[in-house]
């Protein structure tokens, strides 16, 4: 290519040098010269980077060859991306890919590395107008509203809380009076347990007189008998307990005898 070059150009050079002047022949000889040294540089330049890029792709080539040997992660390549926080996909995969959300996201995550326009950060007519009409649903109160809503409750809290420190100490000035009827419920009960086990032993000595001998208490005879002894303490206890109430009866009835002939006597008395 550069010797057609230069026949073409000594070919125009001769046909155009017989039709001019000396002058005209030296200016436009110098012309000639200055093109074919910039072709020429051209041409040599172009050469030259030529197997150098070659080269630099074949190294690059080689470079990701080795780095594909080395990873032995099994991890898929996107994933392997985002390890390295790089870019997962170079182009979008799947429909959820060109969504505003995942764009958004792809971008607050790797910048302008993401290749994603930073106008769509803003949001939208539509995205403000749902946006005010959730927090209308969501937060229907006021400023205002709220902070009188605050008042109240801490109020209503002081206020509870006093009445708690209020019943605290109320019962704290009972405390005493309440012991005293545990110790007297207590010993109520304690009374009652050591009368009941009194009254289990005078059986089971009941029991040993009438055999007249000592009897394990074990023994189905011994225990046959208390059984006997028992039922007869219970009706005693039974009509023991009915001449109590018949008597508190009667003794309820003759007071309000005595009651009313008193009465009638202040009655014939004062007439």
């Amino acid at each position: 290519s550069q010797s057609v070059y230069f026949i073409t150009m000594n070919t125009l050079a001769k046909r155009s040098l017989n039709a001019l002047n000396p002058h005209e022949k030296s200016r436009l000889l110098l012309r000639l010269n200055v093109c074919v040294s910039k072709r020429n540089f051209e041409i040599s330049t172009r050469e030259e980077k030529l197997p150098e890029v070659q080269e630099n792709e074949s190294i690059q080539e080689r470079e990701l060859e080795i780095e594909r040997i080395r990873d032995k992660s099994r991890l898929k390549p996107h994933h392997r991306n985002m390890l390295f926080n790089k870019l997962p996909y170079s182009q979008p995969m799947t429909e959820s890919h060109l969504t505003v959300k995942y764009n958004r996201k792809m971008y607050g995550r790797y910048g302008s590395e993401s290749g994603v326009n930073p106008g769509i950060m803003w949001p939208t007519k539509t995205d403000v107008a749902l946006r005010k009409e959730y927090e209308k649903v969501a937060y229907p109160f006021t400023i205002q509203q709220l902070v009188i809503q605050a008042k109240t409750e801490i109020e209503q809290k002081e206020l509870d809380n006093q009445k708690i420190h209020e019943r605290v100490i109320a019962n704290l000035a009972k405390l005493e009076s309440w012991k005293k009827d545990l110790q007297e419920k207590i010993a109520k009960q304690e009374a009652v347990a050591l009368a009941a086990k009194e009254k289990k032993d005078k059986l089971i000595e009941e029991v040993r007189r009438h055999f007249g001998f000592t009897v394990d208490p074990r023994d189905e005879k011994f225990k046959e008998m208390l059984a006997v002894k028992e039922k007869e303490q219970k009706k005693k206890d039974k009509q023991a307990r009915l001449d109590e109430r018949e008597r508190k009866a009667i003794a309820k009835l003759m007071a309000k005898n005595e009651a009313l002939l008193s009465s009638t006597n202040n009655a014939d008395r004062n007439s």
